[in-house]
Protein backbone atom coordinates (compact mmCIF):
# COMPACT_ATOMS: atom_id res chain seq x y z
CA UNK A 1 0.00 0.00 0.00
CA UNK A 2 2.48 2.74 -1.23
CA UNK A 3 1.95 6.57 -0.76
CA UNK A 4 0.73 6.01 2.76
CA UNK A 5 0.89 9.56 4.67
CA UNK A 6 0.99 10.12 7.79
CA UNK A 7 0.43 13.47 10.70
CA UNK A 8 2.64 12.92 13.98
CA UNK A 9 1.32 14.86 16.83
CA UNK A 10 3.83 14.83 19.57
CA UNK A 11 4.78 17.16 21.70
CA UNK A 12 8.58 16.15 22.56
CA UNK A 13 10.61 16.48 19.55
CA UNK A 14 13.27 14.04 20.31
CA UNK A 15 10.32 11.33 20.10
CA UNK A 16 8.92 12.77 16.88
CA UNK A 17 12.40 12.82 15.17
CA UNK A 18 12.18 8.82 16.29
CA UNK A 19 8.81 7.98 15.46
CA UNK A 20 9.14 9.93 11.86
CA UNK A 21 12.80 7.86 10.79
CA UNK A 22 10.96 4.50 12.17
CA UNK A 23 7.74 5.11 10.23
CA UNK A 24 9.80 6.72 6.81
CA UNK A 25 12.23 3.80 7.39
CA UNK A 26 11.01 1.42 4.41
CA UNK A 27 10.44 4.46 2.10
CA UNK A 28 6.69 4.14 1.45
CA UNK A 29 5.41 6.04 4.45
CA UNK A 30 5.40 9.96 4.63
CA UNK A 31 5.11 11.79 7.52
CA UNK A 32 3.21 14.55 5.84
CA UNK A 33 3.99 17.05 9.15
CA UNK A 34 4.41 17.16 13.33
CA UNK A 35 2.70 19.13 15.14
CA UNK A 36 3.28 19.58 19.10
CA UNK A 37 -0.03 20.13 20.17
CA UNK A 38 -3.65 18.90 18.97
CA UNK A 39 -4.24 22.45 18.14
CA UNK A 40 -1.88 22.47 15.50
CA UNK A 41 -2.86 19.13 14.62
CA UNK A 42 -6.27 19.74 13.86
CA UNK A 43 -5.73 22.96 12.19
CA UNK A 44 -3.40 21.28 9.80
CA UNK A 45 -5.65 18.32 9.01
CA UNK A 46 -7.58 20.23 6.15
CA UNK A 47 -4.59 21.09 4.01
CA UNK A 48 -2.06 18.16 4.82
CA UNK A 49 -5.17 15.65 4.31
CA UNK A 50 -2.96 12.78 5.82
CA UNK A 51 -3.70 8.92 5.71
CA UNK A 52 -3.46 8.88 9.36
CA UNK A 53 -2.59 10.69 12.59
CA UNK A 54 -0.80 9.52 15.45
CA UNK A 55 -1.82 11.39 18.68
CA UNK A 56 -0.06 11.66 21.63
CA UNK A 57 -2.80 11.63 24.66
CA UNK A 58 -0.93 14.19 27.42
CA UNK A 59 -0.04 17.02 25.09
CA UNK A 60 0.05 20.98 25.92
CA UNK A 61 -3.57 22.88 25.42
CA UNK A 62 -5.73 20.47 24.21
CA UNK A 63 -5.21 16.96 25.50
CA UNK A 64 -5.49 14.06 22.98
CA UNK A 65 -8.87 12.73 23.74
CA UNK A 66 -10.23 15.92 23.10
CA UNK A 67 -8.74 15.68 19.45
CA UNK A 68 -9.65 12.49 19.02
CA UNK A 69 -13.12 13.47 19.86
CA UNK A 70 -12.86 16.95 17.33
CA UNK A 71 -11.43 15.50 14.43
CA UNK A 72 -13.62 12.13 14.52
CA UNK A 73 -16.57 14.45 14.99
CA UNK A 74 -15.89 16.92 12.16
CA UNK A 75 -13.32 15.46 9.63
CA UNK A 76 -12.49 11.79 10.75
CA UNK A 77 -9.24 9.88 9.88
CA UNK A 78 -7.57 6.94 10.80
CA UNK A 79 -5.79 8.31 14.00
CA UNK A 80 -3.64 5.61 16.31
CA UNK A 81 -3.07 6.79 20.16
CA UNK A 82 0.77 6.94 21.57
CA UNK A 83 0.40 6.80 24.85
CA UNK A 84 3.44 7.01 27.89
CA UNK A 85 1.19 6.31 30.30
CA UNK A 86 -2.02 3.33 30.48
CA UNK A 87 -2.59 0.89 33.16
CA UNK A 88 -5.91 1.01 35.46
CA UNK A 89 -5.54 4.60 37.05
CA UNK A 90 -5.23 5.96 33.53
CA UNK A 91 -8.74 5.82 31.07
CA UNK A 92 -7.74 8.86 28.99
CA UNK A 93 -6.72 6.34 26.17
CA UNK A 94 -8.98 4.22 25.97
CA UNK A 95 -11.24 6.81 26.25
CA UNK A 96 -9.56 8.32 22.93
CA UNK A 97 -10.36 4.31 21.79
CA UNK A 98 -14.05 4.70 22.36
CA UNK A 99 -14.23 8.08 21.08
CA UNK A 100 -13.09 6.98 17.30
CA UNK A 101 -9.31 5.84 17.59
CA UNK A 102 -8.64 2.99 15.92
CA UNK A 103 -5.77 1.42 17.51
CA UNK A 104 -3.62 2.68 21.44
CA UNK A 105 -0.11 1.38 21.64
CA UNK A 106 2.42 2.53 24.45
CA UNK A 107 5.39 4.02 23.78
CA UNK A 108 7.35 1.44 25.66
CA UNK A 109 6.24 -0.94 23.27
CA UNK A 110 7.79 0.73 20.25
CA UNK A 111 11.59 -0.07 19.79
CA UNK A 112 12.21 3.29 18.15
CA UNK A 113 15.98 2.71 18.31
CA UNK A 114 15.84 -0.20 15.36
CA UNK A 115 14.02 1.06 12.55
CA UNK A 116 15.30 -2.09 10.78
CA UNK A 117 14.22 -4.56 13.38
CA UNK A 118 11.19 -6.44 13.21
CA UNK A 119 9.43 -4.65 15.72
CA UNK A 120 9.56 -1.66 14.13
CA UNK A 121 8.52 -3.75 10.96
CA UNK A 122 5.26 -4.59 12.57
CA UNK A 123 4.67 -1.25 13.93
CA UNK A 124 4.66 -0.19 10.39
CA UNK A 125 2.67 -2.65 8.86
CA UNK A 126 0.02 -2.06 11.73
CA UNK A 127 0.17 1.29 10.60
CA UNK A 128 -0.18 0.66 6.81
CA UNK A 129 -3.05 -1.63 7.70
CA UNK A 130 -5.22 1.05 9.74
CA UNK A 131 -4.57 3.79 7.30
CA UNK A 132 -6.57 2.12 4.99
CA UNK A 133 -9.58 1.70 7.40
CA UNK A 134 -12.79 3.54 6.36
CA UNK A 135 -13.83 6.06 9.08
CA UNK A 136 -16.90 7.96 9.72
CA UNK A 137 -18.19 10.93 11.32
CA UNK A 138 -19.56 9.77 14.88
CA UNK A 139 -19.88 13.07 17.71
CA UNK A 140 -20.17 11.30 21.30
CA UNK A 141 -23.82 12.14 20.64
CA UNK A 142 -24.52 9.53 18.65
CA UNK A 143 -22.78 7.12 20.84
CA UNK A 144 -25.96 7.51 23.16
CA UNK A 145 -28.33 7.06 20.66
CA UNK A 146 -30.99 4.36 21.62
CA UNK A 147 -33.09 3.24 18.67
CA UNK A 148 -36.92 1.90 19.46
CA UNK A 149 -37.16 -1.41 20.27
CA UNK A 150 -38.69 -4.07 17.39
CA UNK A 151 -40.89 -6.59 18.62
CA UNK A 152 -39.59 -9.47 20.48
CA UNK A 153 -37.06 -11.77 18.99
CA UNK A 154 -35.73 -15.43 20.04
CA UNK A 155 -34.73 -16.26 23.08
CA UNK A 156 -31.17 -16.65 24.56
CA UNK A 157 -28.98 -17.10 27.65
CA UNK A 158 -26.01 -15.02 26.64
CA UNK A 159 -24.68 -13.19 23.81
CA UNK A 160 -20.92 -12.74 22.68
CA UNK A 161 -19.16 -10.28 21.04
CA UNK A 162 -16.07 -10.15 19.55
CA UNK A 163 -13.96 -7.11 18.30
CA UNK A 164 -10.36 -5.77 17.30
CA UNK A 165 -9.54 -2.36 15.57
CA UNK A 166 -12.50 0.32 15.72
CA UNK A 167 -14.29 -2.25 17.92
CA UNK A 168 -14.35 0.03 21.15
CA UNK A 169 -16.35 2.64 19.56
CA UNK A 170 -18.57 0.65 18.13
CA UNK A 171 -18.91 -0.87 21.20
CA UNK A 172 -19.91 2.20 22.85
CA UNK A 173 -22.87 2.37 20.59
CA UNK A 174 -24.02 -0.99 21.28
CA UNK A 175 -24.19 -0.69 25.19
CA UNK A 176 -24.84 3.00 25.25
CA UNK A 177 -28.40 1.80 23.44
CA UNK A 178 -29.01 -0.88 25.63
CA UNK A 179 -31.68 0.03 28.83
CA UNK A 180 -30.89 -0.16 32.48
CA UNK A 181 -32.70 -3.24 33.00
CA UNK A 182 -31.57 -5.56 30.12
CA UNK A 183 -31.05 -8.88 31.09
CA UNK A 184 -28.97 -10.97 28.34
CA UNK A 185 -25.82 -11.35 29.77
CA UNK A 186 -23.13 -9.76 26.95
CA UNK A 187 -19.94 -11.18 26.97
CA UNK A 188 -16.85 -9.27 25.00
CA UNK A 189 -13.96 -9.77 23.92
CA UNK A 190 -12.02 -7.00 22.65
CA UNK A 191 -8.40 -7.33 21.55
CA UNK A 192 -6.75 -4.08 22.68
CA UNK A 193 -2.87 -3.03 23.68
CA UNK A 194 -1.98 -4.59 27.29
CA UNK A 195 -2.83 -1.89 30.16
CA UNK A 196 -6.29 -0.70 28.54
CA UNK A 197 -8.83 -3.38 29.00
CA UNK A 198 -9.86 -2.30 32.84
CA UNK A 199 -9.52 1.62 31.95
CA UNK A 200 -12.23 0.98 28.37
CA UNK A 201 -14.32 -1.31 30.60
CA UNK A 202 -14.73 2.08 33.41
CA UNK A 203 -14.99 4.68 30.51
CA UNK A 204 -17.43 1.94 28.55
CA UNK A 205 -19.84 1.46 31.71
CA UNK A 206 -19.85 5.55 32.78
CA UNK A 207 -21.21 6.02 28.84
CA UNK A 208 -23.85 3.36 29.28
CA UNK A 209 -26.60 2.14 31.07
CA UNK A 210 -25.98 -1.11 32.14
CA UNK A 211 -23.07 -2.24 34.03
CA UNK A 212 -20.09 -2.59 32.38
CA UNK A 213 -17.35 -4.92 34.38
CA UNK A 214 -14.07 -7.00 33.68
CA UNK A 215 -14.84 -10.70 33.97
CA UNK A 216 -13.58 -12.40 37.02
CA UNK A 217 -13.33 -16.41 37.37
CA UNK A 218 -16.06 -18.35 39.34
CA UNK A 219 -18.48 -15.38 38.73
CA UNK A 220 -22.49 -15.60 37.82
CA UNK A 221 -22.83 -14.22 33.98
CA UNK A 222 -25.62 -11.81 35.22
CA UNK A 223 -26.96 -8.93 33.31
CA UNK A 224 -24.56 -5.99 31.99
CA UNK A 225 -21.24 -6.52 29.83
CA UNK A 226 -18.25 -9.10 30.87
CA UNK A 227 -15.28 -7.50 29.35
CA UNK A 228 -12.14 -10.44 28.53
CA UNK A 229 -9.32 -9.57 30.92
CA UNK A 230 -5.88 -9.04 29.56
CA UNK A 231 -4.00 -12.76 28.59
CA UNK A 232 -6.92 -14.66 29.44
CA UNK A 233 -9.99 -16.65 27.39
CA UNK A 234 -13.24 -15.91 28.15
CA UNK A 235 -15.76 -18.73 28.59
CA UNK A 236 -18.99 -19.28 30.00
CA UNK A 237 -20.38 -22.95 30.98
CA UNK A 238 -23.70 -24.14 30.72
CA UNK A 239 -24.55 -23.45 34.51
CA UNK A 240 -24.05 -19.58 33.46
CA UNK A 241 -20.86 -18.65 35.06
CA UNK A 242 -17.60 -16.95 33.80
CA UNK A 243 -14.24 -19.36 33.51
CA UNK A 244 -10.88 -17.48 32.77
CA UNK A 245 -8.24 -19.87 31.60
CA UNK A 246 -4.89 -18.55 30.99
CA UNK A 247 -3.07 -21.35 29.75
CA UNK A 248 -4.76 -22.80 26.62
CA UNK A 249 -2.76 -21.69 23.07
CA UNK A 250 -5.79 -20.97 20.51
CA UNK A 251 -4.24 -19.00 17.74
CA UNK A 252 -2.86 -15.83 17.90
CA UNK A 253 -4.86 -13.81 20.71
CA UNK A 254 -5.73 -14.45 24.00
CA UNK A 255 -8.38 -13.62 24.77
CA UNK A 256 -9.93 -15.45 21.83
CA UNK A 257 -13.36 -14.73 20.22
CA UNK A 258 -13.47 -18.18 19.06
CA UNK A 259 -12.78 -19.34 22.29
CA UNK A 260 -15.43 -17.48 23.78
CA UNK A 261 -17.82 -17.94 20.80
CA UNK A 262 -17.26 -22.12 20.83
CA UNK A 263 -17.91 -21.71 24.70
CA UNK A 264 -21.08 -20.28 24.10
CA UNK A 265 -21.90 -22.81 21.23
CA UNK A 266 -21.34 -26.10 23.38
CA UNK A 267 -22.99 -23.63 26.61
CA UNK A 268 -25.98 -22.84 25.46
CA UNK A 269 -26.84 -24.63 21.92
CA UNK A 270 -30.02 -22.63 20.29
CA UNK A 271 -30.30 -20.19 23.03
CA UNK A 272 -26.40 -18.60 22.61
CA UNK A 273 -26.00 -15.63 20.37
CA UNK A 274 -22.32 -14.60 18.65
CA UNK A 275 -21.50 -10.93 17.01
CA UNK A 276 -18.74 -10.53 15.22
CA UNK A 277 -17.88 -6.99 14.37
CA UNK A 278 -14.81 -4.83 13.15
CA UNK A 279 -11.57 -5.67 13.16
CA UNK A 280 -8.30 -6.95 11.56
CA UNK A 281 -7.38 -10.97 11.43
CA UNK A 282 -10.14 -13.60 11.25
CA UNK A 283 -10.82 -13.77 15.18
CA UNK A 284 -14.48 -15.16 15.92
CA UNK A 285 -15.46 -16.42 12.61
CA UNK A 286 -15.11 -20.07 13.10
CA UNK A 287 -16.67 -19.42 16.73
CA UNK A 288 -19.74 -17.72 15.28
CA UNK A 289 -20.30 -20.42 12.40
CA UNK A 290 -20.17 -23.04 15.77
CA UNK A 291 -22.96 -21.48 17.48
CA UNK A 292 -24.65 -20.89 14.20
CA UNK A 293 -24.59 -24.62 13.64
CA UNK A 294 -25.57 -25.10 17.65
CA UNK A 295 -28.82 -23.53 16.39
CA UNK A 296 -27.98 -20.38 17.92
CA UNK A 297 -28.06 -16.70 16.48
CA UNK A 298 -24.48 -15.35 14.43
CA UNK A 299 -24.38 -11.90 13.30
CA UNK A 300 -22.11 -9.76 11.64
CA UNK A 301 -21.32 -6.16 11.55
CA UNK A 302 -21.76 -4.99 7.57
CA UNK A 303 -18.70 -3.54 5.63
CA UNK A 304 -19.70 0.19 5.24
CA UNK A 305 -19.74 0.42 9.15
CA UNK A 306 -16.72 -1.44 10.15
CA UNK A 307 -13.22 0.41 10.21
CA UNK A 308 -11.65 -3.14 8.83
CA UNK A 309 -13.76 -5.43 7.06
CA UNK A 310 -11.49 -8.82 8.42
CA UNK A 311 -13.20 -10.33 11.52
CA UNK A 312 -16.65 -9.39 9.86
CA UNK A 313 -15.66 -10.86 6.33
CA UNK A 314 -14.17 -13.76 7.53
CA UNK A 315 -17.34 -14.53 9.76
CA UNK A 316 -19.11 -14.22 6.91
CA UNK A 317 -17.29 -16.67 4.34
CA UNK A 318 -17.93 -18.72 7.66
CA UNK A 319 -21.87 -18.48 7.48
CA UNK A 320 -23.91 -15.93 9.52
CA UNK A 321 -27.23 -15.76 9.75
CA UNK A 322 -27.77 -11.57 9.77
CA UNK A 323 -25.01 -8.92 8.10
CA UNK A 324 -26.07 -5.68 10.06
CA UNK A 325 -24.97 -2.29 10.79
CA UNK A 326 -24.29 -1.15 14.69
CA UNK A 327 -27.98 0.94 15.30
CA UNK A 328 -29.60 -2.80 13.51
CA UNK A 329 -27.37 -5.01 15.68
CA UNK A 330 -28.94 -3.03 18.68
CA UNK A 331 -32.27 -3.49 17.42
CA UNK A 332 -31.63 -7.31 17.62
CA UNK A 333 -29.94 -7.05 20.73
CA UNK A 334 -33.24 -5.19 22.39
CA UNK A 335 -35.35 -7.60 20.40
CA UNK A 336 -34.04 -10.52 22.36
CA UNK A 337 -36.07 -12.39 25.17
CA UNK A 338 -34.12 -13.84 28.28
CA UNK A 339 -33.63 -17.27 29.30
CA UNK A 340 -31.95 -18.46 32.11
CA UNK A 341 -29.54 -20.68 32.01
CA UNK A 342 -30.48 -24.35 32.84
CA UNK A 343 -28.55 -24.96 36.47
CA UNK A 344 -25.17 -27.07 36.67
CA UNK A 345 -25.37 -30.36 39.10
Amino acid sequence: MPGTSVLICEDSGTYAAALRRTLEYDGDITVAGVCGTAEEAVAALPELRPDLVTMDIELPGMDGLAAVELIMGTMPVPIVVLSAHLGPGNGRAAAALAAGALDAMAKDDLDLGSPAGAAGAAFRHRIRVIAQASVICHPRAKLAARPQAPAPGRSVSVVGMCSSAGGPQVLARLLGALPAGYPVPILVVQHITAGFTESLARWLGQQSLVPVRVAEDGAAAAPGAWIAPEGAHLLVTAGGRLSLDRATVAGPHRPSGDVLLNSIARAAGRHGAAIVLTGMGHDGAAGAAAVRAAGGLAITQDEASSAIYGMPKAALDHGVDLVLTPDQIVGCLLALRYRPPVAEP
